[in-house]
């Protein structure tokens, strides 16, 4: 269960590994908020007509859109694969990352 966990939360193991800190800081708290807000969202509709088909409705669409995101962050070329012409150090390889 633990690797599962760090698969989706853990921001140095997922697929927004390749970007950097604070690119993932601000995707995973969107992410986050998104998700609240489908449970939130689910527990309200819990007393409202539908609830099954809302809340369901509300996860699936929050699994296809994390999906999605993971999958357009795997793909995308990083700083780091375009090489530099002059042959100085990245940004964040002045500090070994």
């Amino acid at each position: 269960m633990f690797p599962m966990y760090r698969a989706i939360m853990d921001s140095n193991v997922n697929p927004l590994r390749a970007l950097p800190a604070v690119q993932r800081f601000q995707i995973m708290l969107y992410l986050s908020m998104m998700w609240t807000t489908i449970f939130c969202a689910g527990a309200g509709a819990w007393l409202w007509y539908g609830e099954l088909i809302v809340a369901h409705m509300l996860i699936v669409l929050g699994v296809l859109f994390t999906g999605l995101t993971f999958q357009s962050a795997a793909a995308q070329p990083t700083h780091r694969d375009v090489p530099v012409q002059d042959g100085t150090a990245r940004y964040d390889d002045v500090w070994g990352g």
